[in-house]
């Protein structure tokens, strides 16, 4: 349960030049996720919510991300995460990156600013009191812009079953290199404010690091909708002990229509 929002967020990759026009998202959208352990313990919730703000006088997306526990797994592993992201309202790259934590009294305090011109960043950690520059990759993301970064860029026509596409993220104080596989199209069925509905979707299999965590490189599995918003519908993780899902269960502020199957 540790990583109950850092699943949620770990989501896809792909690199190609953004286009505001063809925007997959809009100032106002909002998604909550339900949590659930092995199949049938509630385990939490999660938000995502997409503002505009302004950061060092520029305009900009501010993303608020919140996971925690509930019910029984929050008395015996309590998890409160919030994450916030700052990125470009054009390019998608990212200024600022902030993690706070705590997890079952595993605590982070984490802000990172980007400095794209000189591929750096700037990682202050004031649960350390520890200040480092480190350099990053070219086009690089951090866990959250990465997300509204790449939805952007799916390329529903050009994807062939088996494709994989990669891409580089920076989280805490390091590299990752992030690679996705594409397993084809899907219908699924999900519950959105109450009610049963199909809905056609992308089915993607993020490679994670197999050991004390995920069971095997292939655990994750993740539905995206296959339309124009390119909204996570649904992911599933094998863990090394038991497994976790979150479920779409409400949104609001789409920028394109959210299609159903009759």
């Amino acid at each position: 349960m540790k990583y109950l929002f850092a699943i949620l967020v770990f989501l896809i990759g792909l690199k190609a030049p953004i286009s505001q026009k063809e925007s997959a998202f809009q100032e106002g959208e909002w998604f909550k996720f339900k949590m659930s352990y092995s199949g049938f313990l509630k385990a939490g919730n999660a938000t995502l919510s997409l503002n505009e703000s302004t950061l060092n006088g520029k305009s900009v997306y501010h993303v608020v991300g919140k996971g925690w526990t509930t019910g029984l797994i929050k008395a015996v592993f309590k998890v409160e995460d919030h994450y916030e992201s700052y990125f470009d309202k054009e390019t998608g790259a990212p200024y600022k990156f902030i993690r706070r934590i705590d997890e079952g009294g595993h605590t982070k305090d984490i802000e990172i600013d980007f400095l794209h011109d000189e591929q750096k960043a700037v990682v202050n950690n004031k649960k350390k009191k520890r200040i480092r520059t480190i350099e990053t990759q070219q086009d690089v993301q951090d866990m959250v812009s990465m997300y509204y970064y790449l939805r952007n860029n799916i390329d529903i026509k050009s994807l062939r079953k088996g494709d994989e596409i990669k891409t580089n993220m920076f989280f805490d104080e390091e590299n990752y290199g992030f690679k996705l596989k594409y397993l084809g199209k899907d219908t699924i069925e999900v519950d959105i404010n109450g009610t049963d509905v199909k809905v056609r979707a992308l089915k993607f299999r993020p490679y994670v690091m197999a050991g004390r965590v995920f069971k095997e490189e292939e655990s994750l599995t993740l539905w995206v909708s296959n339309d124009k918003n390119k909204i996570p519908l649904k992911i599933k993780a094998d863990l090394a002990v038991g497994s976790l899902r979150a479920d779409l269960v409400a949104f609001k502020g789409l920028k394109h229509s959210f299609k159903t199957i009759h």
